[in-house]
């Protein structure tokens, strides 16, 4: 899942390649992808794009006043072409493609999505805030307003929830998701399963520099990036999400895996729990 660093390079990225130029046309492949009627999707066509910026994890495409806001969720991705095909695509549930952007001089964005839990999203809206999951975000971990401070009122008001998933809720901190939550913890030397307000003040500056140091270092890496290169990026600097088997390379124990909410979580038993495998909640209370 594309996370604060991939989607703030992709804005990068996309920006360069979309200034200056105008919308012909917007085709939607995946009828269930697009949220929104008013403005109608036709009210793109012709605007010029006036830049990309970034929402937590939602991309945002100005052009002429108007937003297209997208999310891609677990699965999707956007692939820029030079040349889109002249023909207008079908929709096809054997197609990964969910909506195509036609640009002027017939260039273009694919965006995509992979397997079938079809979660992708798109928005045509007057201003960002009309889209709710952007109304309801919580401060973005890497502007100036995000302090200690702010971080120690969080997890305050959060209490005894488990930090993975506080640092993981949009509502609370925007941008952070599954994989980069696993490796902020794993700076931290931190269990997933800490309660939030548990934390003492030593604990919370740690976490407060894993923050921004794991999020930081993962957007300069991105950064001046092509959107076909995001991927590799991600997966080649992670510590231990998606690791688990592999050894961890701070200390050389073996990352291990727990289910988490709807997913699962990497995590280093010597660096994080004090040498104890957590235990797989999940699993336990399927077999009460």
């Amino acid at each position: 899942m594309p996370e604060l660093p991939e989607v703030e390079a992709l804005a990068l990225d996309l920006g360069s390649r979309l200034d200056g130029h105008a919308i012909a046309k917007i085709h939607v492949a995946a009828f269930s992808a697009l949220k929104t009627f008013d403005p109608p999707l036709s009210a793109l066509e012709g605007t010029m794009v006036d830049g990309v910026t970034r929402h937590g994890k939602f991309l945002d495409i100005e052009a002429s006043g108007l937003h297209l806001i997208l999310h891609l969720a677990r699965a999707g991705w956007v692939r820029w072409r030079d040349e889109v095909p002249t023909i207008p695509p079908k929709p096809s549930t054997k197609s990964t493609l969910a909506v195509r952007v036609v640009l002027d001089d017939q260039s273009g964005l694919d965006i995509t999505e992979a397997g079938t839990r079809k979660s992708l999203a798109m928005y045509v809206v007057r201003q960002p805030l009309d889209v709710p999951g952007i109304a309801s975000l919580g401060p973005d971990p890497l502007t100036d307003d995000f302090t200690i401070d702010r971080l120690a009122e969080i997890l305050e008001r959060e209490g005894r929830k488990q930090l993975k998933g506080v640092l993981r809720h949009q509502g609370t901190i925007a941008g952070i998701g599954n994989a980069y939550s696993d490796e902020i913890l794993h700076a931290a030397k931190m269990s997933p399963f800490k309660p939030a307000s548990g934390l003492t003040d030593g604990e919370l500056a740690t976490l407060y520099d894993a923050i921004r140091t794991t999020l930081g270092d993962a957007v300069d890496r991105s950064r001046g990036l092509h959107a076909s290169e995001l991927k590799g990026e991600k997966k080649t600097n992670l510590a231990v999400h998606g690791k688990a088997g592999q050894k961890c390379p701070v200390c050389g124990d073996t990352v291990l895996s727990v289910s988490f909410a709807d997913s699962s979580l990497q995590y280093c038993p010597t660096c994080q729990t004090g040498g104890k495998p957590l235990a797989d909640r999940r699993m336990s209370k399927l077999l009460k």
